[in-house]
């Protein structure tokens, strides 16, 4: 994309683009019949919205749009002066789950069949996981200062029970954030095992995995 953006500036001063640049891009002579679109941060943390043709895989032609922010008015806007009846030649669209995305999409390229980006989806599911996982450390950190304090009230040392891996709850809560994030197939004899304790002490975490 930024070989192709290079190829345009090649003589800025009769480019097309120049006066709206730093707006918008448009190249509706890229578009195919699937395509892509997602906000993407490029530089000092700014957002863009870019739309690609996913035929082109990166090489030139790839670019049909990029957008400076996020918001869905100016972008649809500016893709409705492509014609309809190129806008008709995409049949699907890749995007996230954003109601940003989905507006777009269904205002300006009517006939395509949107398609969730499976990353996003993966992404979602293992945030939700990590939160059960969280949440679980969390009652474990306040069960362990409880029984501290008790023991400090009776004059006792607190010593905090470890399963046979050699880890408190604790630390099989932290050390497992790793493993919930991967295939079964990839885990490793040692996560294996505290996998193993872990699905058998928080049940919850079993069923989210």
């Amino acid at each position: 994309l930024q070989r192709q953006y290079r190829d345009s500036l090649s003589d800025f001063h009769d480019w097309e683009h120049k006066d709206h640049a730093k707006d918008y891009l448009l190249f509706p002579e890229n578009i195919g019949p699937k395509i892509s679109i997602d906000e993407t941060a490029l530089s000092k943390g700014e957002l863009y919205t870019i739309i690609t043709n996913k035929y082109a895989k990166g090489k030139k032609g790839s670019l049909i749009a990029i957008f400076s922010g996020t918001k869905v008015e100016p972008i649809i806007e500016k893709l409705l002066t492509i014609s309809s009846r190129t806008r008709a030649k995409v049949k699907e669209v890749t995007l996230d789950m954003a109601n940003s995305m989905k507006n777009i999409v269904t205002k300006c390229f009517v006939n395509a069949v949107q398609v969730t980006d499976r990353f996003h989806v993966q992404k979602l599911v293992n945030e939700a996981v990590q939160d059960i996982r969280v949440q679980e450390r969390w009652i474990a950190l306040d069960a362990e200062n409880t029984q501290i304090l008790e023991a400090k009230k009776h004059g006792k040392h607190f010593t905090p029970i470890e399963f046979d891996n050699g880890d408190t709850a604790k630390q099989l809560l932290i050390r497992s954030r790793y493993l919930l994030t991967r295939d079964i197939s990839k885990w490793t004899t040692n996560q294996k095992q505290r996998a193993d304790i872990l699905f058998q002490q928080y049940p919850v975490l079993k069923q989210a995995y």
